[in-house]
């Protein structure tokens, strides 16, 4: 196969991932699952063929001086791809990542809409938080594109590689590839400050430079959205804090207490009808009794405020899977396979009758 019917093909199964590596067939991930298109394993030539297809001089250059590249990739005017091209055991792989050709609204993904109200506020730090392949990106996107739309705003992201491709509408949009357009995350966020910014979009925080960066950010008045690999509120302000040396650690707390907005963690769960996977979330608003557990380092009790903060539209990773398996959207086994307690919701699951949902043949 060339590498236009592989992403022909991608495109065609609605893949999430494509893996092209030595010794393997052309591999999907298809709805959560790895899945071999054929019996016809690559060989070194194949593989090296299709990055030099996909890649430029310079981009080949940086995989043979440090091992791999992560860049954008749009086909034609079919669908972008967020590419990692690498060496291993000598030999050229790449994994694409299938990016949606079209922005998506709160309803499409499940954003609650009490999100929507956070996004016309001036300041402060709204995070993003889920394992690999969990719709982070996605979720952003549908945010910036909302303010985009909505609101005269100057938008300016730094991204490793731009994913999502924003037009100017209500909004300026500048997008700024790390590596590319700027050296890291911190220079850009440093020099964004410079460039009148309202929204500022990191697109992962991942060293205490960039953290500091961002936090710093929000306190002088611009709304900055970010993501981190953590899964659940607590989690993610205890790993922020955690990063930065214990005599930094009170000064950090005070400060993010003073800027976080809302972290909305979340996952995808294969869908029981067999159409695809949905997203289940963890949403918490930074209520003054949050913002006090934060400050006196009471991160452990944040998850009994947000169970207890539904009238603020907060809700628990937990409580949202119990939802969507009482709908008959998700099954039981997949609920308890992400869920923060197992034992507790599968308790609570077994007493439930959910929705008759007819699967997809």
């Amino acid at each position: 196969m060339a590498i236009e019917e592989i992403l022909t093909e991608a495109i065609k199964r609605d893949a999430s991932d494509i893996h092209l590596t030595v010794n393997r067939p052309v591999t999907f991930r298809m709805v959560g699952d790895l899945v071999s298109v054929d019996d016809n394993p690559l060989t070194p030539e194949m593989t090296e063929s299709f990055a030099k297809e996909i890649t430029t001089e310079a981009q080949r250059k940086k995989i043979e001086e440090v091992g791999g590249v992560d860049f954008g990739f749009t086909f034609g005017d079919k669908a972008r791809f967020r590419v990692s091209c690498y060496k291993q055991q000598g030999h050229y792989a790449m994994v694409l990542r299938l990016l949606p050709s079209k922005f998506y609204s709160f309803e499409d993904i499940g954003l609650p809409p009490q999100l929507v109200e956070i996004l016309n506020i001036p300041r402060g730090l709204v995070l993003v938080t889920g394992p690999t392949g969990s719709g982070k990106t996605t979720s952003l996107a549908t945010m910036l594109n909302y303010i985009n739309e909505n609101f005269p705003r100057h938008i300016i992201t730094a991204e490793d590689p731009v994913e999502f491709v924003h037009q100017h509408k209500k909004s300026v949009v500048t997008q700024r590839e790390v590596g590319e357009d700027v050296p890291t995350f911190s220079e850009a966020i440093i020099k964004s400050l410079r460039q009148d910014p309202d929204v500022v979009l990191i697109g992962e925080m991942r060293d205490i430079a960039t953290m500091e960066s961002a936090i710093r950010a929000a306190e002088t008045g611009h709304l900055v959205f970010s993501t981190l690999h953590t899964t659940g509120a607590p989690r993610t302000v205890d790993r922020i804090i955690d990063v930065f040396p214990p005599e930094q650690q009170a000064q950090i707390r005070a400060q993010l207490a003073g800027t976080i907005v809302a972290v909305i963690s979340q996952v995808l769960v294969p869908k029981l009808d067999g159409t695809g996977r949905v997203a289940a979330f963890e949403i918490m608003f930074a209520t003054p009794a949050i913002r006090n557990l934060i400050r006196e380092s009471k991160t452990y009790q944040i998850l009994s405020e947000i169970q207890t903060g539904s009238r603020y539209g907060m809700i628990t990773l937990d409580d949202h899977l119990k939802q969507l398996y009482t709908q008959g959207i998700i099954s039981y086994e997949s609920a308890l396979e992400v869920a923060v307690d197992p034992k507790e919701l599968g308790i609570q699951l077994s007493k439930i009758q959910p929705a008759t949902v007819k699967k997809k043949k």
